[in-house]
């Protein structure tokens, strides 16, 4: 379906964004929204300790990060963690936009939420490099799986 909307993922990744930045515009200030973030960072499921290696290591994060990319059929699933709370959130934000894709939803779709959301604004230069590292792993991985899909 065009707009990245299949039946195994449900909503497109445009309107996934969306109701993010909806879901933001309901906090006052920005303390409420970090502990917002925070929140979703908790929720993240479990993460084996065998996959935090350097192999799957996020390049350009402060904090460690760890990401798996996971081929689904046709569909991508991203499984990741961090050693630092606020980290753990963004990757649950990502986690909610990007996995479960396909590849060229992935690719096709600019992470549009971060200036929706504020994060632009409002993140350590630090984390904004880091947020930017994970989305380009995540795509670098996605360019992977549609390659490997189409050969």
């Amino acid at each position: 379906m065009p707009d990245g909307t299949t039946p195994e993922s449900g909503p497109g990744i445009a309107e996934v964004q969306a109701e993010l930045i909806e879901d933001f515009q309901y906090f006052d200030d920005w303390m409420d929204r970090y502990r917002y973030i925070i929140d979703l960072g908790k929720k993240l499921p479990a993460f084996p300790e065998d996959w935090m290696v350097d192999t799957y290591k996020v390049e350009g994060c402060q904090s460690q990060v760890w990401l798996v990319p996971e081929a689904m059929g046709e569909l991508i699933r991203f499984h990741a963690i961090s050693d630092a709370a606020i980290v753990s959130g963004l990757i649950a934000i990502l986690l909610r936009v990007y996995s479960d894709r396909r590849p060229e939803d992935i690719l096709a779709t600019p992470p549009e939420f971060i200036a929706g959301i504020g994060l632009d604004e409002h993140l350590s230069p630090s984390r904004t490099n880091g947020l930017h590292s994970m989305i380009k792993t995540m795509f670098a991985h996605a360019r992977v799986q549609q390659a490997g899909l189409a050969g």
